[in-house]
């Protein structure tokens, strides 16, 4: 999503009609939504009766963007400051690396694993943890570290790759648990 620009003259642009099919909401709301000035048309605004507004690429995925969070609950005036938030965020780039997440009531935008921004708050920083990092960084700082077992032997690697053998054999047979699978990067 980039601040709102005039585009390069030769972007397409999408007419009303295709652009409340794609992001699935009636033409009527899409209609609402450019008078209210949520999203404007950035190719062509509607000038008089005839005319067609046309939407820029940009243009839909704020569309798509707004009909997402509205399907998660939250209300069309926090959508409203949420995406004046990123279009001043963006300083004219495209923000397809953030990824949003609301829980209904707040908009997060996440920067980073480390970085999660609560964008109704004027950008307030949250804390957050990506556990799969803190479990791969462990695994890297303790597997040239040698372990000491309850019973007083010591262990030759730690508990990171390849490891699992000695602690199995150490916990009596039994395997030490896998490290969560899903999204560690």
């Amino acid at each position: 999503m980039a601040a709102r620009s005039s585009p390069a003259a030769s972007e397409p642009g999408f007419r009303g009609p295709t652009v409340h099919k794609l992001v699935g909401i009636s033409y009527r709301q899409l209609d609402y939504w450019a008078r209210t000035g949520l999203v404007t048309p950035s190719v062509r605004a509607a000038d008089g009766s005839g005319t067609q507004r046309l939407y820029s690429f940009t243009d839909v995925v704020e569309l798509r963007i707004i009909k997402r969070l509205l399907d998660a609950g939250v209300s069309l005036r926090q959508i409203r400051d949420a995406i004046g938030y990123l279009r001043k965020e963006s300083g004219g780039k495209p923000l397809s690396d953030i990824t949003l997440m609301s829980d209904g009531n707040r908009i997060y935008a996440c920067h980073s694993n480390e970085e999660v921004v609560d964008v109704l708050s004027n950008g307030q920083a949250v804390f957050g943890i990506a556990v799969g990092r803190v479990w791969a960084d462990t695994e890297g700082d303790l597997a040239h570290l040698p372990g000491d077992q309850p019973g007083g032997g010591a262990v030759t690697a730690g508990p990171g790759p390849g490891a699992g053998s000695a602690v199995a054999e150490a916990s009596g047979g039994v395997p030490p648990r896998a490290a969560p699978q899903g999204n560690q990067g």
